[in-house]
């Protein structure tokens, strides 16, 4: 996924939300961001957003090699609770900001920890 949706070390949006078979106002709510973030593209390039939306691409490359696809990538993101985050999902963590959590989770768990 990395390599369609990022260009110029930019994530698009649009590739991003195409690939996912989203809107862009679905994205940006599956983020945390507002759907103002989606639409303007001043913002949508704001070191925030992009930050934001990094960190959902890198997340999303990890768990895939799992889940064997894109599309089953996010809809684990979306809705699969995580125990070590009192049952609250990966979408969840990172509206909140916690996307460093998520990835430090997978990265035990790629070694052989315990969710």
């Amino acid at each position: 996924m990395y390599e369609r949706v990022i260009q110029n070390d930019r994530v698009l949006s649009n590739a991003l939300a195409q690939t996912l078979h989203v809107t862009k106002s679905e994205l940006a709510a599956a983020i945390g961001l507002s759907a103002d973030s989606s639409r303007e593209r001043e913002r949508e390039r704001s070191g925030p957003t992009q930050r934001r939306m990094r960190d959902v691409v890198e997340i999303l490359n990890r768990v895939s090699h799992w889940t064997g696809s894109d599309m089953q990538a996010y809809a684990w993101y979306r809705s699969e609770p995580l125990p070590a985050f009192g049952q609250r999902t990966a979408s969840d963590l990172v509206a909140e900001g916690l996307a460093d959590a998520v990835k430090t989770h997978l990265s035990r768990i790629a070694v052989g920890g315990f969710a």
